[in-house]
C-alpha cells in the first residue's frame, strides 16, 4: 500500500492529496495484474473505474469496419484511462488490454468523484484534461463514431447485470396484502442469488417457498404476521448450512417496492423518517398495499439499522405525465385539496420493459416511442415517448383501465350509483364487486386465470371465450389510442404472466394493427418463450414496429435502482459541500435555430445571419433577423433567430404559445426533434414548411467540466434547483448539459418564470439529484 501511495504522489493529479487521503483512496480501490493480451476493459463496457497504469504497458485499440485491429495508443506507467466516463457516463470507446505484463490501479468512479469535491487543485487538473479531450473529440469524426458504436454495442447499457464498481449484496423486499416476495443478489457470487415467497401471511398454513439454483424448498411456518414473515426471510439468508450471509451487516442495501408515492416521489429515495411518514400518509391512496410495505420497511430498519434502505415507488415512473393526461374532469378543487388524479401503477415493470426494449433494439430509449403492456392478474398499458410515461391505463387506483383477473377496469361511473340505488348495495359491497368479483372472473363466471379460460374456451365455453375477447379488445383499443397520442410507435412490449405466456392474447391484441406498422409473425408468436433476462422478437419481417416479449423482473429492477441510488451519494455529499454555490438563472423566451437550407428559403441563397448581441453561452448570439410562426390555429410574430446555424431547424416555444398556434409540442431536450409538430416559418423573402421541429424546451443547466465535477454530476443527469424569489420554487426535472465552452447557468422558459416571478439575473441553488441517464 505504501508503494502505491508513493507512486500516486508522483502524479500531478494526486500531488495535493495528503498521505491519509491517498491511503483512504487505496483502501477503496483495486490493484490487478494483467498478463500480455489480457483484456483490462472491453469496448462498450460501462465505465466504472479510473484506471492508472502502475507498471508495464497497456494497448488501446479498436476494430475497423473490415474487422482489423487498429492500435490507437500505448499507455505507459502513470497514464490514465476511463476518465471520460467520469463526466459523461459513456461506455468504453476502445479495447484496453495488457501490451506486456502490467499492474493497473482501478479507482471506483464514485470514490474518485467524492475525493475531487474536497480537492480543488485535483479537480482543476481533471477538468482541464476532460475539456481537452472533449474539444479534441469534437473535431475527430472517427472518435465520435467510436462513441456511437460503443453505446450501440454496449453489453449492459442500463446496468441489469448488477455489476457495480465494488461488490454488493442487495436484498429486495416486495410486501403485498398477504404475501412477502424477496430476492437476494450477490453481485460477486451469482450462485448465491435466491428468490422466495412467504405466502398466506395472517392466515393458517403460512409457508416460505425458496428458489435457489440448486432447487426449490418449502418451509412450513404455521400462522405468521408481517414481522415474523420478515424474520423468516432473514433466517433463510443467515441459515448456518444453506444461508448466503453470516451477518446482516454484510447486506449493502435493502430495496423496497412501495406501491404509492403520490405525486411527491418520481424516483427512488433512501428511506428516512420523512419518507416513512410520507408512505404512511399515502396509505389512504393504497390501503391494501402501503401499510404492508411500511411494515416491511420498519422491520427491516429494526433488524438492519445501519444498512441503507431504498424505497422504489410503483407510481414514480408515471409522475412526469402532463396535467392534460393525469387530470379527471371533476371540479379542480378535488385535485388541489384531495389529490384526486391519475397516478398509474406497474411503473417498475413498465420502466424495466422500456430499458430492456431499448437495449435489445440497440437504441437510446430517449429516441423511442414504446407501448408496454403489463398483462397479469393486474394489467395496464403505458405510452412511453422518448423515455417519459405520457399516459397509462390505471388511474387514481389500480381499478381503472384494462379488464383484469377480478377487476372491472374502465366503467361508466354511474353504474356503481345505479347498483347502490337499485340493488341496495353498500359502498363496501361495491368495492368488493368491482375489485374482487368482476373482470375475467365476472364475465366468464368461471375463473380469473387466463390459462383456465383458454382451456375452457377451446372446449366450447362461450363465456370464457367472451371474457378473452373483451380482455384483448380493451388491450387493442389502448394500444391504438397510445400510438395516436405519441404519433407513432417503434416498439410494442408484452410482459407479465399473461403477456409472456399467452400467444392467443398477443395475437388478438395485435390483430388489425398492421396499418400502424404493427405486424406479428404468427409462428414466432406461438413458439417464443424467452427465459428471464432474455427478449423474444415476434414481429414479422415487414413490421415497422418491433413486437417483443420481455419477461418481467421487478426484483432485478428494484436491485438496480437501489445500486443507482446509493451511487448518487457522492452527489449528495457534493451538494452539501457546495450548497452556497449560486447558479445564475436565465429566462429563455421563444426563439428559432435555423439550418442552412431554411436560411436560404427564408432570406435568399447564401444569406448570412446578422449578429445583434452575444448570449451568455460563448459562441451563441441573437440575430437581427426574426421569423413569424404560423400554426393551424394562429400565429406568433417576430420570433428571434439565434445563431450560429444548425444542422436541423428547431423552434422553441412556451406552453402558452402552444394554444395560440394550435399545436401540442412535446417537452424535449434541444435537438430531440423526432416526431415533434410541424410548423410554417415566414420571413422577408420566403417561407419554409418544417415537417417537424417544434418543442417546449426541457429546463436545463449549462455546466463546464469543472462545474460538473464540483457537484459530482455527469452529462444528462437530472437534478433539482431551488430558486428564491417572491415565491420560492423548487424546479425538478432539470437536465444537466456539459461542454468545455459552457458557462454555468440554468435556463427556464417564460411560463415557468412568470409562475414564480423569476427574472434573468436571479440565482438558484442545487438541492438534489433526481436521476442519472
Amino acid at each position: 500500500m505504501e508503494q502505491i501511495k508513493d507512486f500516486l504522489k508522483t502524479l500531478p493529479l494526486f500531488q495535493n492529496f495528503s498521505p491519509w487521503e491517498l491511503l483512504k483512496l487505496i483502501e477503496k480501490s483495486l490493484v490487478k495484474t494483467f498478463e500480455p493480451g489480457d483484456c483490462i476493459i472491453g469496448f462498450g463496457e460501462p465505465g466504472k473505474f479510473l484506471g492508472i497504469v502502475i507498471n508495464g504497458e497497456a494497448e488501446v485499440s479498436s476494430i475497423t469496419e473490415t474487422g482489423e485491429k487498429k492500435r490507437l495508443t500505448i499507455l505507459q506507467k502513470g497514464d490514465m484511462f476511463g476518465e471520460m466516463s467520469l463526466l459523461t457516463g459513456e461506455p468504453t470507446c476502445a479495447d484496453v488490454s495488457a501490451f506486456n505484463k502490467c499492474d493497473v490501479f482501478l479507482l471506483p468512479q464514485e470514490t474518485f468523484s467524492s475525493s475531487l469535491i474536497v480537492n480543488p487543485a485535483a479537480m482543476k487538473i481533471m477538468a482541464k484534461t476532460l475539456s481537452e479531450r472533449l474539444r479534441n473529440r469534437q473535431d475527430d469524426e472517427e472518435a465520435q463514431q467510436r462513441l456511437k458504436d460503443a453505446w450501440h454495442y454496449s453489453s449492459d447499457p442500463y446496468g441489469f447485470k448488477l455489476s457495480p464498481s465494488l461488490p454488493a449484496k442487495i436484498l429486495v423486499i416486495n410486501c403485498g396484502s398477504s404475501s412477502l416476495k424477496y430476492n437476494y443478489y450477490d453481485t460477486a457470487q451469482e450462485n448465491n442469488n435466491l428468490e422466495g415467497l412467504v405466502e398466506r401471511i395472517g392466515l393458517d398454513n403460512s409457508r416460505n417457498i425458496i428458489k435457489r439454483k440448486s432447487g426449490k424448498t418449502t418451509i412450513e411456518l404455521g400462522s405468521v404476521d408481517y414481522a415474523k414473515a420478515f424474520q423468516a426471510v432473514i433466517a433463510v439468508l443467515t441459515d448456518p448450512s444453506e444461508g448466503v450471509i453470516k451477518d446482516l451487516k454484510e447486506i449493502t442495501a435493502v430495496g423496497h417496492r412501495v406501491v404509492h408515492g403520490s405525486d411527491k416521489y418520481n424516483n427512488p429515495v433512501i428511506i428516512n423518517e420523512e419518507v416513512i411518514k410520507d408512505i404512511h400518509s399515502f396509505s389512504s391512496l393504497a390501503p391494501l398495499h402501503n401499510p404492508p410495505n411500511l411494515m416491511a420497511i420498519k422491520e427491516s430498519v429494526r433488524l438492519m439499522p445501519d444498512v441503507p434502505q431504498v424505497a422504489v415507488f410503483d407510481t414514480a415512473f408515471h409522475q412526469k405525465m402532463q396535467p392534460y393526461a393525469f387530470l379527471y374532469a371533476l371540479p379542480y378543487k378535488f385535485y388541489e385539496q384531495d389529490h384526486i388524479r391519475r397516478y398509474g401503477f406497474h411503473g417498475i415493470s413498465h420502466n424495466y420493459s422500456m430499458l430492456q426494449a431499448a437495449a435489445f433494439t440497440k437504441q437510446d430509449f430517449h429516441e423511442l416511442k414504446i407501448v408496454t403492456c403489463h398483462l397479469g392478474n393486474g394489467a395496464s398499458v403505458c405510452a412511453i415517448d422518448h423515455g417519459r410515461s405520457i399516459d397509462t391505463s390505471m388511474g387514481f387506483t389500480p381499478l381503472e383501465g384494462l379488464l383484469m383477473g377480478t377487476r372491472c377496469g374502465d366503467l361508466d361511473p354511474s353504474i356503481p350509483l345505479f347498483l347502490i340505488r337499485e340493488k341496495n348495495l353498500t359502498p363496501e359491497e361495491i368495492d368488493s364487486l368491482l375489485n374482487r368479483k368482476s373482470g375475467l372472473l365476472g364475465i366468464s363466471e368461471l375463473s380469473s386465470d387466463m390459462r383456465e379460460l383458454e382451456e375452457a374456451a377451446n372446449q366450447g365455453n362461450q363465456k370464457a371465450a367472451l371474457a378473452i375477447q373483451v380482455f384483448c379488445y380493451r388491450i387493442r383499443k389502448y394500444i391504438g389510442a397510445y400510438v395516436a397520442s405519441m404519433g407513432g410507435i417503434d416498439v410494442l412490449v408484452f410482459t407479465g404472466g399473461i403477456g409472456e405466456g399467452s400467444a392467443w392474447v398477443r395475437a388478438l391484441a395485435c390483430q388489425g394493427l398492421s396499418y400502424m406498422g404493427v405486424q406479428l409473425d404468427e409462428m414466432l408468436n406461438k413458439i417464443s418463450k424467452p427465459a428471464s433476462g432474455k427478449v423474444a422478437d415476434i414481429s414479422s419481417h415487414g413490421s415497422h414496429a418491433k413486437i417483443l416479449i420481455i419477461p418481467a423482473d421487478e426484483g432485478r429492477m428494484i436491485a438496480r435502482e437501489a445500486i443507482r441510488t446509493l451511487g448518487y451519494q457522492n452527489v449528495t455529499q457534493a451538494i452539501e459541500t457546495h450548497k452556497e454555490k449560486q447558479i445564475p438563472v436565465e429566462v429563455s423566451a421563444h426563439h428559432v435555430h435555423l439550418s442552412r437550407k431554411d436560411i436560404d428559403l427564408l432570406y435568399g441563397e447564401g444569406h448570412q445571419l446578422t449578429w445583434k448581441a452575444d448570449l451568455s453561452q460563448p459562441g451563441q448570439f441573437a440575430c437581427e433577423e426574426t421569423v413569424n410562426l404560423v400554426g393551424p390555429k394562429g400565429r406568433v410574430d417576430r420570433v428571434r433567430i439565434l445563431g450560429p446555424e444548425r444542422k436541423q431547424s428547431q423552434v422553441e416555444i412556451s406552453m402558452t404559445e402552444e394554444f395560440k398556434l394550435g399545436i401540442k409540442a412535446p417537452i424535449r431536450a434541444s435537438g430531440d426533434l423526432n416526431g415533434s409538430p410541424a410548423i410554417t416559418l415566414e420571413a422577408s423573402k420566403g417561407a419554409s414548411d418544417l415537417p417537424e421541429g417544434v418543442i417546449c424546451s426541457l429546463r436545463h443547466i449549462h455546466m463546464s467540466p469543472e462545474d460538473a465535477l464540483t457537484f459530482g454530476l455527469k452529462d444528462r443527469d437530472i437534478v433539482m434547483i431551488k430558486v428564491e424569489g417572491d415565491r420560492t420554487l423548487i424546479f425538478g426535472d432539470v437536465l444537466v448539459r456539459i461542454d468545455p465552452d459552457f458557462r454555468l447557468s440554468m435556463h427556464i422558459d417564460t411560463d415557468e418564470a412568470n409562475a414564480a416571478n423569476i427574472k434573468t439575473g436571479m440565482n438558484g441553488v442545487l438541492i438534489g439529484m433526481e436521476d442519472r441517464r
